[in-house]
């Protein structure tokens, strides 16, 4: 609670291979069906049960391009250790998203993880937009297999959320820097401080290159609608925590230097419930606000962020406000000073199992606050209108619409993959879908190549 680093030590070699050696090695390996990756998790968990760790470790990068952030940030209680027999008959699941960091930063420190050397190269270029995992994962693939590859993205860092949105103390900067670090050390070329469909035409990134992959990932935050809620000290996550990790990357930060972006001394309230508030409110901690209060309008049960994200804001000391929205903001336009609540009561539950709330009568309360930090969710951009691409299609919920099961989009060549397509959700999840589009772009200009010749 002290710093930014990571809270997590790595395992020493015994504890590693114990806890490895923990794994059933079930005939049907459930936690593997629950990772999207579909990582080959009982094998990797021998082999490093055996002492193997290097083939261990060349197993689980055989499914994933960056292996050791997912067993950081992966939310695994719900993905394979949430489906671990163990953890199904009462004996507690097989770390494994530890053990998967664990191999990670051991093939780092050991050499095992290669530069990208081509066998051959093929001669055709592919354009990416967005720096975020869905685009790295992508250009890992992609170059491998032997296309010039070039990331264009609106930061100065590449990264994306892996840089300027997770904290450092769940993953700290260099462990995504050692992976760009490659992909650059590759030959994948980035341009940086690119904002593509405002001073780069989309239409000038399609002539450049034979196939476009737009990994934009969705960053328009959802705002508050109560009253009092444009008053100074009512801000949006991101800003909030794209300042905190800009000054912990050396950056000067004007918005935090002034107080406007900086919780220390002051009460704290955030709004959701999801993994972006769990970030925010043990930001607010280490920054040393005085008081962190999360206020989420469902229950614990129903909360959408990580049970294991919420049990360690719990630990270090943020207050939960279960079953609470807020009403209105209060204070005046340049201060905030509260927050005025409303309990609610779970009505009726969906086919999808959320459950939607009502208001109890007479349930309104305050809580002081001097920082109100907006969490409620992430929505996308206007892409055909930004990128001047009217037959660019949408769904319904404004994302990229892609053909059936592909990342093909209705624009001959570009590809869409992540939260852009599937709207916000885990990096996992984002770095599947770069993986998939990549070989996807691949079979295309290879289908094109051949019709060519």
């Amino acid at each position: 609670m002290r710093d930014f680093s990571e809270i997590y030590a790595d395992f020493s070699p015994v504890a590693g291979a114990g806890q490895s050696s923990r794994c059933a090695q079930c005939g049907v390996p459930f936690c593997q069906t629950g990772c999207p990756l579909q990582n080959n998790i009982p094998d990797w968990l021998r082999l490093a049960a055996e002492g193997r760790a290097e083939e261990a470790w060349r197993q689980s990068a055989a499914t994933s391009t960056m292996p050791e952030i997912c067993g950081r940030i992966c939310p695994q209680d719900r993905l394979c250790e949430g489906a671990c027999t163990l953890e199904q008959s009462g004996w507690e699941t097989v770390t494994i998203g530890s053990v998967e960091r664990w191999l990670g930063d051991m093939a780092f420190e050991h050499g095992w993880v290669e530069p990208i050397r081509p066998r051959v190269e093929r001669g055709q270029s592919v354009g990416i937009v967005g720096a975020g995992p869905a685009g790295m994962a992508a250009a890992d693939r992609l170059r491998s297999a032997g296309y010039a590859v070039t990331i264009y993205d609106r930061h100065d860092r590449a990264g994306g959320l892996l840089m300027y949105g997770i904290p450092g103390f769940k993953l700290e900067k260099h462990v995504v820097q050692r992976r760009l670090d490659r992909l650059a050390e590759g030959g994948v070329r980035f341009r940086l401080g690119v904002d593509v469909g405002g001073d780069l035409p989309f239409g000038e990134v399609r002539a450049a290159h034979d196939a476009v992959l737009v990994a934009t990932g969705v960053y328009q935050a959802r705002r508050l609608t109560a009253p009092g809620c444009g008053s100074t000290g009512v801000i949006a996550a991101l800003d909030y925590l794209i300042a905190s990790n800009r000054k912990g990357l050396g950056d000067a930060v004007a918005a935090f230097d002034s107080g406007a972006l900086d919780a220390s001394g002051k009460r704290v309230v955030v709004i959701g419930g999801g993994d972006t508030a769990m970030d925010c409110v043990r930001t607010a901690v280490r920054q040393g606000a005085t008081s962190v209060t999360c206020l989420y309008r469902r229950d614990r049960d129903n909360m959408p962020g990580s049970a294991r994200e919420f049990a360690n804001a719990e630990e270090e000391g943020v207050v939960f406000e279960w079953l609470a929205a807020p009403r209105a903001v209060l204070g005046e336009a340049d201060r905030v000073t509260g927050v005025r609540g409303q309990r609610m009561a779970l009505a009726a539950q969906s086919a999808d199992g959320r459950w939607s709330v009502e208001p109890l009568p007479g349930g309104e309360f305050d809580l002081a606050a001097d920082l109100v930090i907006e969490a409620l969710g992430f929505e996308p951009e206007d892409m055909p209108g930004l990128f001047a691409e009217p037959d660019l299609a949408l769904t319904e919920w404004r994302t990229i619409r892609t053909a059936g099961h592909t990342k093909a989009t209705t624009l001959e060549g570009v590809f869409a993959a992540g939260d852009i397509v599937r709207g916000a959700s885990l990096v996992v999840w984002a770095v599947k879908d770069g993986q998939d589009a990549a070989a996807e772009i691949d079979a295309w200009l290879s289908g094109r190549e051949r019709a060519a010749a």
